[in-house]
């Protein structure tokens, strides 16, 4: 990382605990200070961070930009130093190592449960959920749950998909935890699932997603920034937040894409991971600062504008 501000961090004693001491993790997580759900303006911020558990790990032309775990999480730790950076959604080994670099103090933490259907797997419609569940985010001391939720409509495996993302919503209102459903109309196109990002199948989506499980009262919606997002937030009262994207094309437009959508009624932020964490430029911070700049401006204050 060429990043000029790139900090120091304590790798060895992070090695160190995770070999002889792993019981240290359970207690900085207990002990990690907690911000309010919402930062003061109502909004959200969230770096995102759970892409290599699901074997994603390219960006741009770069297959295996986030191989590295060290560069990885120096530049998470550059990011969630930002001012404006609310949080970190990640799963149990990303958030973990976080703990341990010091790196979750003040902040919004997010459990990704994550998903079993690998990109390009015979099995990748199986998305039953690999990782956190809402009663670990719980135990944890974390903040907030995240789950994907893709609807095949020619594939059987989505209703098994269906059934545990029911359960899992269902279990966090039980819990009172806070959680994203990340829904996609999906399809199989050439040996690959394609997730559809008309506005039509966007609202389809969410149409779906809000209406699983036995309580909506702690589901948020995480969705795609597309054309015609007026209709898509028509759609739901859930509160939204938007998701930033794979990386590529003009980053300008894509800045100004997430500007108009953050203005909409109902969207309470923003979720990145690649597109922030590695810039064109490579240059973390200035990226992540122009992000924060335009999920905590005062125009879009509390998400609250009256339809």
């Amino acid at each position: 990382m060429s990043d000029p501000i790139a900090p120091t961090v304590d790798f060895e004693r992070l090695r160190s605990i995770r070999a002889a001491a792993p019981h240290r993790i359970a207690e900085l997580l207990a002990s990690r200070t907690r911000p309010a759900p919402l930062a003061a303006d109502g909004r959200l911020f969230i770096i995102a961070a759970d892409h290599p558990a699901r074997g994603a790990l390219g960006v741009r032309d770069d297959a295996t930009a986030m191989a590295d775990r060290y560069d990885l999480l120096r530049r998470l730790v550059v990011a969630l130093d930002r001012p404006g950076v609310d949080g970190v959604l990640g799963t149990p080994d990303i958030l973990e190592d976080l703990a341990l670099l010091g790196a979750l103090d003040g902040k919004v933490v997010v459990g990704s449960m994550n998903r079993g259907g690998l990109q390009g797997a015979s099995f990748e419609m199986d998305d039953r959920f690999t990782a956190y569940s809402a009663s670990s985010i719980t135990e944890s001391n974390l903040d907030f749950a995240k789950l994907l939720v893709r609807i095949n409509l020619d594939d059987a495996g989505t209703a098994a998909t269906l059934d545990a993302t029911a359960r899992a919503v269902t279990e966090s209102a039980r819990l009172r935890l806070p959680i994203m459903l990340e829904p996609f109309m999906s399809s199989w196109v050439d040996g690959r699932v394609k997730n559809d990002l008309t506005a039509d199948a966007v609202i389809k989506s969410v149409a779906i997603a809000s209406g699983l499980g036995e309580s909506s009262a702690y589901s948020w919606l995480k969705l795609p920034v597309v054309d015609d997002m007026e209709r898509v937030m028509a759609a739901t009262t859930l509160p939204t937040l938007l998701l930033g994207g794979d990386p590529g094309g003009d980053p300008a437009d894509t800045y100004r894409r997430w500007a108009e959508a953050l203005a909409l009624p109902g969207v309470r932020g923003l979720v990145v991971g690649r597109t922030l964490l590695y810039p064109g430029d490579d240059d973390v911070a200035a990226a992540v600062d122009l992000a924060a700049g335009l999920v905590h401006t005062p125009a879009h204050t509390n998400g609250s504008t009256e339809r």
